[in-house]
Order: structure tokens, then sequence, then C-alpha cells
């Protein structure tokens, strides 16, 4: 089969090795250029492969499909594209498009799921593997897997399980449209259990101490990308009328007695903040752009105002 595909960041350096190092023929792979310094892309990857690489804006190109189509593509990947791929462009593989999503579907449509399962509490997630449509996350379901979200996950570890879930999930496509489109499943997802989640961010990114310390906590995880830039930023609060970042938390379960936001003892672990309803341990701060131990910077008696 001739394969095409749009790719960045690990998984796509992921699916990329996958795919070249499969029987199939990669044509090429649209990705930003390469880079300087910085660790490896899909560019430097493809480069190392010796696939051809275009430009990741093709997919905005209605008149690149007819390029597709001359070169008889059969499959379009899709993993993590930075554009929306065009629709004339989607329906131009012989079999068919697919994308790569980080979350289960239709429940968990659009950008950031990991973060958004986190934040909400979620005990479980799921990578899908969906026939693409000219709608965002809207194709029928072809592969899904989930598995359960640890207490210690952070938006960059479920974000990497769910690569590691996927792999998988694009090996079995492979080895379905090798035997044609109709050994590929395709389950119509319930659109009325749909939600689509955007580039928002929940609170503006402010934590509210005057929540309970289970939401406080699910948020600092879910913007936790460490050491990487998060998509939603860091979750912010307040100190003596600074921005300061925290980066680092986990509950107690011990019942707070004083105003939350109050700074109370302190320990090699972290410092211990109120909430509405438990203390909760502050391990990492980000002040003035730098990592810091909340230790080193929080004392008790001292107060966090939200963000």
């Amino acid at each position: 089969m001739n394969v095409l595909l749009v790719a960045e960041e690990s998984a796509g350096i992921q699916v990329l090795r996958m795919v070249a190092g499969s029987e199939h023929d990669l044509v090429a792979v649209l990705t930003e250029p390469p880079t300087r310094g910085g660790g490896a892309t899909v560019a430097s990857v493809a480069d190392q492969l010796g696939v051809p690489i275009l430009p990741s804006t093709s997919v905005r190109d209605p008149e690149f499909a007819e390029w597709m189509r001359s070169e008889e593509i059969d499959l379009l990947l899709n993993v993590h594209s930075l554009y929306v791929i065009h629709a004339d462009l989607v329906a131009a593989p012989r079999i068919g498009s697919f994308n790569l999503h980080p979350g289960p579907l239709p429940e968990y449509a659009g950008l950031n799921a990991p973060s958004w399962a986190i934040y909400h509490g979620e005990s479980r997630h799921a990578v899908t593997v969906h026939w693409m449509e000219p709608g965002i996350d809207t194709g029928a379901i072809a592969y899904e897997t989930s598995f359960e979200i640890a207490e210690d996950d952070t938006g960059l570890s479920l974000s990497a399980r769910c690569v590691r879930e996927g792999l998988p999930l694009f090996q079995q496509l492979l080895d379905a449209a090798a035997q044609g489109r109709d050994a590929i499943p395709a389950t119509a997802q319930d659109p009325s259990r749909r939600r689509y989640f955007g580039a928002d961010v929940p609170n503006d990114g402010r934590i509210t101490w005057a929540r309970p310390a289970r939401e406080v906590v699910d948020f600092v995880r879910a913007c936790d990308y460490f050491p990487f830039s998060s998509p939603w930023g860091q979750a912010q609060a307040r100190l003596n009328g600074e921005t300061v970042a925290v980066t680092k938390a986990s509950r107690t379960g011990d019942a707070a007695d004083a105003e939350p936001g109050s700074v109370a003892a302190s320990g090699e672990d972290g410092v211990r903040v109120a909430t509405s309803d438990e203390w909760i341990v502050v391990h990492r701060l980000h002040v003035d752009g730098q990592a810091q131990p909340a230790a080193a910077v929080l004392e008790p008696g001292m107060r966090l105002e939200d963000g």
C-alpha cells in the first residue's frame, strides 16, 4: 500500500518509524520543516530514513488532492496535524484517511483530551483511531483501547500513554487495510454523547483555592508537562501580588482548618496549602520563570491567593 503521513511531535516520530519499517511504501510525510537543535523532529527523522518531506501547510490546499491521486495514495494517516485537513484531501485516498486521537470519542473530541480528562477527575481514558470526515473528530471509530488513569498521572504522562497505546491500533489498521477497505471496522459515533473541547483553558489557567482539593490538584496535574511546555500553560496563583505557578502538587487527605490558600508547615517534600476541604502539598513552583522547590519560596503564615 501507498501511505501518506501527516505528523508532528513524538507521536508522529513513532508512527513514522513504524510505517517506514513496514512492508508498505511511505510515499511522503507532511510536517513542519527541520529546526536547528532541540532534539529529534518528524522532519529530522524522516530525513534520516530517506522519506520525502512535504510542507505541513499542504493539508489545507485542495489542489494537493490531485497529487495524492497521481501517487495512488491508499491511506492517509494523521498524527497531531497542526492544521485542519481539507475535505478534498480526506476523500482522496483509495482506502481512506484515519486520525489518531488521544482520547475517547465522542466524549472527548477536540484539543488536549488528556488534560481535560485529568481535570474532570476521570478514572479511565482511551485512545482512538477513527475514519476522517470533513468535521473534526466526527468519523466512525475503527479502533479504540481504554486504560486507567493513575493518581499521579500528569498531562504529559497521560499523553505519552496515549501514544504507546495508539501505535498498536495503527498497526491493526495497516494489517486490516492490506486486506481491503471492507476489512476495517467502522462504528458510528453517537452524536448525543459528543463533547468538543477547544483551545480554552479552565478558569483562564488560574487556581481557585476555595475549591476542593481534588479539583485543585487535578488542575495542576492536567497542566503538568514538565520539563516540556504545556498546552494549557501553568496553573497560576498569586503571592504578595506577584504571579507564581504551581507545577506539582498532591493531596494529603487531611481536613483543612484554615482559610483557603493559607500556607502551613513545610518540609523537604513540600509545603501544605489549604483548600476548601483538605490540605494539599505543593511540591514545586515556577517563580520568575525558574522552577523552585515550594519550601524555598513559601513559609508558614503566608497566603497564596487565586491566580
